[in-house]
């Protein structure tokens, strides 16, 4: 069955946006991440996603059927620099540990494009 995440997604996302420390041990030794992401821009639809996910759902099928964004590849926006991504995204995708499509860990986050299911599949 695949993870549920970290505990509460909602708590975590609000704790990295509020409180992400520069020059944390993931984002120091981290220079870029290869990150996937589910995009749905109404709430309601991330909810659905997540309960996607909950149920053992692999990312890139869920991310096919509910992201507004990159639906067509699963999702992957391919090996991102923290810069180069949107600062409440960077700050929880650069915190998340690697995992797999078939056993994804994941984290929330909100921004101005909409709601983000992230998930990382590696660092380097």
């Amino acid at each position: 069955m695949a993870a549920k995440g970290k505990g509460s997604d909602k708590d975590k996302s609000k704790a990295k946006e509020g409180g992400a420390e520069k020059g944390s041990k993931a984002t120091k030794a981290t220079q870029q991440i290869n990150v996937r992401h589910i995009l749905c821009e109404k709430h309601g639809k991330k909810e659905e996603a997540l309960a996607k996910l909950n149920a053992g759902g692999k990312f890139d099928d869920v991310a096919r059927e509910f992201s507004e964004d990159k639906a067509r590849t699963g999702g992957a926006l391919g090996w991102k620099t923290k810069e180069s991504l949107l600062p409440e995204f960077s700050a929880v995708a650069f915190d998340l540990a690697a995992s797999t499509t078939n056993s994804p860990k994941w984290a929330e986050c909100k921004t101005s494009e909409g709601y983000h299911i992230i998930m990382v599949e590696g660092r380097k």
